[in-house]
């Protein structure tokens, strides 16, 4: 044990005097006379209670009251995101269908940091399905690729039920994760979508002047792009019409076509149902030619606009009419 320091002693002496001093007075006081004490005041007489007046119930202790949310989300449409200036992450839901939520980044870097390893899980062609990467096997597979976090994509676009398998994966095999991935945990808890009944779409765009690269046009472009896989991701009747437009719309050779420009992006090809989401979102939704022309899959520009137009025609989302009717005139030089 320590030797207590000289100030911790001053104290106790003081005590001691102080001690005898009482000692004295106590005696004085025992010899002196005193009369009889006061009788104590009459104990009030109790109030009956009615039904009428119940007792409240005592306030919540603060460690059980709830938390309030961690992350505000707003509600925009398409033209309130596209305008937005974000300074660190901010999250919208589309107002269109609010089953989609927006993440709108002020840096591509954090926007790596918090989707990367779902995309090399979900869908890039050179990664394993079946795993979490670690952090070093992480950033192998974007240096193999010639990218940096920043750049191994430019928006994402994620299921609710990709979203729960990843974070189910990396606790199974104890990966550590990054902050930021922690923090996207965060927010799909927030949101419910651990529920065994929840259904949506999350897509991420980065800010303009993220990086050169990214201007207003090549920003509008991604959110038109990645809107349209958050339906997919949102409405299942609209999963079935897609499907049944690649089956029986689409040629064998125009979906082989489609196969091999995905592939080229690094996306998985033997993936069925990335295929066709990607299909909807290239071929329906991305009308600027430097981010996907027909020429992409060996196609004729009228041969896509013919698709087009049938798609348009019996398309049961009324949002998306509106997307396809009124398309973005966008310079831009980056895609997903």
């Amino acid at each position: 044990m320590r030797q207590p320091s000289r100030s911790s002693r001053l104290p106790l002496a003081l005590a001691a005097a102080a001690g005898g001093a009482v000692v004295v007075a106590a005696a004085a006081w025992l010899l002196w006379p005193h009369s009889a004490p006061p009788a104590p005041p009459a104990a009030p007489a109790p109030v009956a209670r009615t039904a009428k007046a119940p007792i409240a119930a005592p306030p919540a202790p603060m460690a059980q009251r709830p938390a309030p949310p961690e992350f505000a989300i707003q509600t925009a449409d398409e033209q309130q995101i596209r305008d937005d200036v974000p300074t660190g992450m901010t999250v919208f839901r589309f107002a269109a269908d609010q089953r989609i939520v927006v993440l709108d980044f002020a840096s591509l870097h954090e926007q790596g940091m918090m989707l990367n390893r779902v995309a090399a899980l979900i869908e890039k062609g050179a990664t394993p399905r079946d795993r979490v990467l670690t952090e070093d096997q992480l950033n192998q597979a974007i240096h193999a690729g010639g990218d940096t976090v920043s750049t191994y994509y430019y928006g994402h676009d994620y299921s609710v039920a990709e979203l729960v398998r990843f974070f189910a994966l990396a606790d199974s095999e104890h990966v550590q994760l990054y902050p930021e991935e922690e923090k996207l945990r965060r927010l799909v808890r927030q949101l419910g979508w651990f529920l065994p009944e929840a259904e949506g779409g999350l897509i991420s765009i980065p800010k303009v002047g993220a990086n050169a690269r990214v201007t207003y046009e090549a920003r509008s472009a991604i959110l038109h792009h990645e809107l349209s896989h958050g339906e997919y991701f949102s409405n299942p009747t609209y999963v079935a019409y897609v499907h049944e437009f690649w089956e029986h719309s689409l040629s064998h050779i125009e979906r082989q076509g489609v196969r091999k420009f995905l592939a080229s992006e690094e996306y998985d090809p033997s993936l069925g149902d990335l295929m066709q989401n990607e299909m909807q979102a290239y071929l329906m939704f991305t009308r600027d030619p430097l981010f996907f022309t027909a020429a992409d899959i060996g196609m004729p520009p009228t041969r896509l606009a013919t698709l087009q137009a049938e798609f348009d025609r019996n398309l049961p989302v009324g949002w998306l009419h509106q997307m396809m009717d009124e398309p973005l005139a966008v310079q831009a030089t980056v895609s997903k």
